[in-house]
C-alpha cells in the first residue's frame, strides 16, 4: 500500500495525548486593510509610510484568488517599543489559492512583531506586460492577547535561543509617518483613491466546541461520534500521537469560522505536504500562539477561506498546534495544497526556511505527526504514492499537468512539489529526506559505543561480570519507543526510548552484546554485536620480580639496577604496575625496566599485574645494594691511593703493575665492578670464584668516574669472590678502581 505525506511545517513533543491544559478563552483578532497606489502602467504599486493601529502580522492580498504576483513584494514596519524601522522584508509572492470559494489571493502572511506603522512596495520585475493583480492592499492583523499566550513550550530545546531583535532604522531614511513613494515607483495618482477598512472579529460565542484532547499515544481507541457527528471515525495508528495544543488552548475564535469541517472524500490520507509560513524566525516561542492566531485570521478574514488552511502548525520549539477543525485524529480536508487537498494532510512550520533549516525540535515534531497520521492508514512515510490532480497546475520545478492527471509524489513532500512556490524553503526542502527516514523508521545509526566495567583490547571487551552497555543512534530518541539490551541474542533489559545505557551481569564465558531499538512505527533495528568475555582468572607472574645491577654511573644515592619480571594472563593481560618504592605502569609486553636505589638501604619493590577484566595479582622483591670500597679488597702487588671528590668515598686505588690484583668476597646475587676511565686507562682481567670470565678495557675518549663496566648476576644469593688483575697493557698499563657493588 502506498501513500503520500505533504509537509507544510510542524513538529511534536513527547509522547502523549493532545494538550489537556485548562480551556482558554477565545482571543479576538483584529484586522486592518490599506489599499496600495498602483502606477499608471500597472507594473508597480506602493504604500508610503503609513501610521496604523497596532498589528503584529501582515500580508499583501488582491482581488482575484487565481491571480499571482510574479515580481517582488516588500514591506517594512515600525517597532512599537523602539520606534525603529525594520529592514525591507520580502514576502513569498503566493500563498496558493487554498480552496474553492476563496475571496482573495495573497502572499504568505509575515510575523513582524508589535508594530504601529508600515511601508510597502510591489514591482512586476519591470515587465509592463506582466502587470500586477488588481485590488492590491496591505492587510494587517492584531492577533490579540490572552491566557493562550501562556502555553508552555513543548519538551524540546530550541536550537536558536536568541531573542528577536529589532533592526536599527536606516539613518538615511526620514522617521516620519508619511514618506515619498518607494524608489522605482512612479508618483502617479491611481484611478481610485485608496481606502482603509477595519474588520474586527465578531464577539459571538463559538459555533462549535473545538477538540481539546485525543486518546493517549498508547491507545488505539478513537472518539465516539456524537449523534450529530457525521464525520469519519478515527482509525488507530501504528505510531503514537504526539502532544497537540488544541484550538481552544491557542485561543481560536471559533465565531469567525462557523462552517462545519470537511473530510477527505476517500476518507484516507495518502500524503503529507510540508510548508513553512509566517516569513520570520524572530518570533519567540511564547509568541507562537499569537502567530497561529494571526495566520488563522489572515486565512479566514483576508483570504476568505472557511478556516485556517493547515491541519497542523508547529513552532520552532517543537510545539504542535491543531489547525483546521474537525478532529486531529480524523482525515480533515485542509486548504494548504490547492489541487491536492483531497488526499493529503498539511503541516506548516512557523518561520521562513529558505537559507536555514528549522531547528531539530521542529523537524522532529513534523516527523512525529507524519508517522502518526500516515500510520492511521498504513502508508509508508518513506514511500511514494499517486495523487489525482484536482485542477491543472505547475510546480516549482516547471512541471505542468492537467486536471485529473495521476502524479507520483513522495509520501512526505514539500508544497513546491505540487505548486509553483518556494515553500517550504530550500533549506527545509533539503531536509525532507531526513524527516522521511525519521518518520518511517527503523532507528538508524544504532551502535554500541562502549562497555563500562569492561576493558577493551582490540575488538573484544573483558569483564568480571557486571557491565553497563552504552549506545547511540542517529535517529532522535523521541522517535524511539524502547531499547532492549541483548546478550547472546536474548533481551535481558528493557530501557526507555530516551535511554542510552543499560546494565547487565554476565556469566563466565564469551558473549555477544547488542542493542535492539524499536521505532515508534514498531519497526526494529539491531546494532552490530560487541564481544564481551567474562572471566575471573587472575594474571600470574611466570617470572617473579628480580633486581640485577646494570652498567652506568654509581653514587651512594643512586646505584643503577634493572628490575625484571614476566606476567601473563589466560585471557588478556592489560598492564603491570610498580607501586613501590616508586609508581610506574608498564605495558603487557614489557618485562624489564631501569631504576636506581640508594646503597645500604633495603627496599621492597611491589608489582601488580592486571588483566582487561580487572582481575589482579601481586608479587614483590626486596633487595639492598651494597658498595664495597677498594679498601675492603685483599690486595696483591703494588697499588697507590688516589684522592678526589669524583671517586666513591673520595678515594680510589690505581695500579700499573702487571698482575697486581684486588679480591672481594661477598654474599649476593648480583655484582658490578666500579672503575674510573680515561684515554690512558689500561686493561684488567676479571675472575669469578677463581675462573677467568672477562677482559675489560678501561680506555675512554673522555674521562669518566664511578662507572660500572662489568656486571654478573646469579639465580640466587650465594657467596662469591670477584678478583680483578692488572693486564699491564703496553703504553697504558694503569687501571683505577672505585670498588665493587653487590645486591645483598
Amino acid at each position: 500500500m502506498t501513500g503520500v505525506l505533504i509537509f507544510q511545517g510542524a513538529t511534536g513533543g513527547a509522547d502523549g495525548p493532545a494538550s489537556t491544559d485548562a480551556k482558554q478563552e477565545p482571543v479576538k483578532a483584529k484586522s486592518y486593510s490599506q489599499q496600495l497606489l498602483t502606477s499608471q502602467n500597472g507594473s508597480a504599486a506602493s504604500l508610503s509610510r503609513h501610521d496604523a493601529k497596532p498589528f503584529s502580522m501582515l500580508g499583501m492580498t488582491w482581488t482575484d484568488p487565481g491571480a499571482r504576483i510574479t515580481g517582488k513584494v516588500e514591506v517594512r514596519t515600525r517597532d512599537m517599543q523602539t520606534g525603529q524601522w525594520s529592514p525591507w522584508l520580502r514576502l513569498d509572492g503566493d500563498s496558493g489559492q487554498g480552496e474553492n470559494g476563496a475571496a482573495r489571493g495573497g502572499t504568505e502572511p509575515a510575523w513582524v512583531g508589535p508594530s504601529d506603522a508600515v511601508e510597502a512596495r510591489v514591482t512586476s520585475n519591470g515587465k509592463t506586460s506582466a502587470g500586477l493583480p488588481a485590488g492590491l492592499r496591505l492587510d494587517m492583523i492584531d492577533p490579540g492577547t490572552g491566557d493562550a499566550d501562556a502555553i508552555e513550550p513543548a519538551a524540546f530545546a530550541v536550537d536558536d535561543t536568541d531573542e528577536p531583535t529589532t533592526a536599527p532604522a536606516d539613518p538615511t531614511e526620514p522617521q516620519s509617518s508619511i514618506s515619498p513613494s518607494p524608489e522605482g515607483t512612479p508618483d502617479q495618482e491611481p484611478s481610485t483613491k485608496p481606502s482603509v477598512s477595519e474588520s474586527p472579529s465578531a464577539s459571538a460565542p463559538p459555533a462549535t466546541e473545538p477538540v481539546t484532547s485525543s486518546p493517549p499515544a498508547s491507545s488505539s481507541a478513537t472518539p465516539t461520534p456524537t449523534p450529530t457527528d457525521t464525520g469519519p471515525t478515527a482509525p488507530p495508528s501504528t505510531a503514537p500521537q504526539p502532544p497537540i495544543t488544541s484550538r481552544a488552548n491557542w485561543g481560536a475564535d471559533e465565531s469567525i469560522s462557523p462552517e462545519e469541517p470537511g473530510y477527505l472524500p476517500g476518507g484516507k490520507i495518502k500524503a503529507v505536504v510540508v510548508h513553512h509560513t509566517a516569513e520570520s524566525n524572530t518570533y519567540t516561542c511564547a509568541q507562537a500562539p499569537a502567530v497561529v492566531r494571526g495566520i488563522y485570521a489572515y486565512h479566514v478574514k483576508q483570504l476568505g477561506w472557511k478556516d485556517v488552511g493547515y491541519n497542523f502548525l508547529v513552532d520552532k520549539c517543537g510545539t504542535v498546534y491543531e489547525g483546521r477543525k474537525g478532529g486531529v485524529d480524523r482525515p480533515v480536508q485542509g486548504a494548504h495544497a490547492y489541487g491536492f487537498n483531497a488526499e493529503t494532510v498539511g503541516i506548516s512550520v512557523l518561520g521562513t526556511y529558505t537559507d536555514t533549516a528549522p531547528p531539530q525540535a521542529a523537524m522532529l515534531s513534523v516527523a512525529r505527526i507524519a508517522a502518526w497520521k500516515l500510520g492511521q492508514y498504513g502508508v509508508n512515510p518513506a514511500g511514494t504514492t499517486m495523487l489525482t490532480a484536482g485542477d491543472a497546475g505547475t510546480n516549482y520545478f516547471r512541471k505542468s499537468w492537467a486536471k485529473g492527471a495521476q502524479l507520483s509524489f513522495p509520501v512526505i513532500h514539500g508544497h513546491r512539489d505540487g505548486y509553483n512556490t518556494q515553500c517550504p524553503g530550500n533549506a527545509f526542502y533539503s531536509q525532507l529526506a531526513t524527516i522521511r527516514t525519521w518518520a518511517s523508521g527503523p532507528v538508524s545509526g544504532l551502535a554500541v559505543e562502549s562497555v563500562t566495567g569492561a576493558g577493551l583490547s582490540g575488538t573484544k571487551y573483558y569483564t568480571k561480570a557486571d557491565i553497563t552497555v552504552n549506545w547511540s543512534a542517529t535517529t532522535p530518541n523521541a522517535l524511539i519507543k524502547q531499547n532492549e539490551l541483548l546478550i547472546d541474542g536474548k533481551p535481558v533489559a528493557t530501557a526507555a526510548g530516551t535511554a542510552t545505557s543499560a546494565k547487565a551481569k554476565l556469566a563466565i564465558g564469551t558473549h555477544t552484546v547488542a542493542v535492539r531499538a524499536t521505532h515508534i512505527s514498531g519497526k526494529t533495528s539491531t546494532s552490530s554485536a560487541a564481544t564481551v568475555i567474562a572471566e575471573t582468572t587472575t594474571p600470574s607472574f611466570t617470572t617473579k620480580p628480580a633486581l640485577a645491577l646494570r652498567t652506568g654511573a654509581v653514587n651512594t644515592t643512586a646505584v643503577p639496577m634493572t628490575l625484571s619480571w614476566k606476567a601473563a594472563d589466560s585471557a588478556a593481560l592489560k598492564e603491570v604496575r610498580l607501586t613501590a618504592p616508586v609508581a610506574k605502569t608498564y605495558g603487557p609486553a614489557t618485562a624489564s625496566a631501569s631504576h636506581t636505589a640508594p646503597s645500604g638501604t633495603a627496599r621492597t619493590w611491589n608489582m601488580t599485574a592486571y588483566d582487561y577484566a580487572g582481575n589482579a595479582s601481586s608479587a614483590s622483591v626486596t633487595a639492598t645494594p651494597v658498595i664495597l670500597q677498594e679498601t675492603a679488597a685483599i690486595k696483591s702487588g703494588t697499588w697507590t691511593t688516589k684522592s678526589s671528590s669524583s671517586y666513591l668515598g673520595g678515594k680510589s686505588y690505581s695500579s700499573s703493575s702487571k698482575n697486581a690484583s684486588l679480591t672481594w668476597t661477598f654474599t649476593g646475587r648480583s655484582a658490578a665492578w666500579v672503575v674510573s676511565r680515561a684515554s690512558t686507562s689500561g686493561q684488567a682481567y676479571v675472575y669469578v670464584d677463581g675462573a677467568k670470565v672477562a677482559t675489560i678495557d678501561l680506555k675512554s675518549s673522555t674521562t669518566k668516574y664511578r662507572e660500572t663496566l662489568w656486571t654478573k648476576t646469579w639465580s640466587s644469593s650465594t657467596k662469591h669472590t670477584v678478583k680483578i688483575v692488572v693486564v699491564g697493557t703496553t703504553g697504558r698499563p694503569a687501571i683505577t678502581t672505585d670498588g665493587l657493588v653487590y645486591i645483598k
